[in-house]
């Protein structure tokens, strides 16, 4: 399997190389399974699926802490037929393709947000679902949308995406597990985040 992300992180602010650079420290406990390469346009992360939304977290946590309005951008792909298999991309649980049927994907996606840690960082994000490939990729996304509407940081439908609001901490884990559990387990599924944090006009 291959799975990463590219990332985009916008800093609202005259400083912001510094706040970029000063919160780089935050992906530390990550680059020993992450490939992380940066260009001037994004960061691309290649490591095990469920490493990519927790690293994202801390560095958009540690970008926003200042309290300067920051927006991050991801494009995240696993499975897709045209990148090689990476040895880096697995999973760190060898079972952790989630191939149980839908009701139990919804409920399982369910509780690991309910688990998931505050951060101290409230955010708004959106985010739209790709499974594709599958035959039955609509019953994926109605299953996805059945999930987030009961994750506990669902604030409304819009127009081609799904708007969370709440700390980072269940946010992050709720993309995370849309991610993960929906669309086939070895399949190709990507998924588009936008998020946002200190916004001086929350709507």
């Amino acid at each position: 399997m291959f799975s990463g992300a590219q990332i985009s992180i916008y800093p609202m602010s005259d400083d912001f190389v510094g706040v970029i650079l000063g919160v780089l420290s935050a992906l530390d406990p990550y680059r020993d399974r992450l490939r992380l390469e940066t260009d001037d346009i994004s960061t691309l992360m290649v490591g095990p699926p469920e490493l990519l939304f927790p690293a994202m977290r801390d560095l958009f946590v540690a970008a926003s802490r200042g309290g300067v309005h920051c927006v991050l951008s991801a494009a995240v792909s696993r499975g897709c037929p045209g990148e090689p298999d990476d040895p880096a991309c697995t999973p760190l649980d060898a079972s952790s393709g989630d191939d149980r049927p839908l009701a139990a994907r919804i409920d399982a996606a369910r509780q690991a947000v309910m688990r998931a840690d505050n951060t101290g960082c409230p955010v708004a994000a959106q985010f739209s679902l790709y499974p594709l490939g599958a035959g039955h990729h609509m019953d994926e996304i109605y299953g996805c949308i059945d999930f987030v509407k009961a994750s506990g940081v669902f604030e409304r439908s819009k127009n081609f995406c799904t708007k969370l609001r709440g700390d980072a901490g269940p946010v992050f884990a709720a993309v995370e597990e849309a991610f993960l559990r929906f669309g086939a387990a070895d399949g190709h599924v990507a998924l588009d985040l936008t998020v946002s944090a200190n916004s001086p006009t929350p709507v």
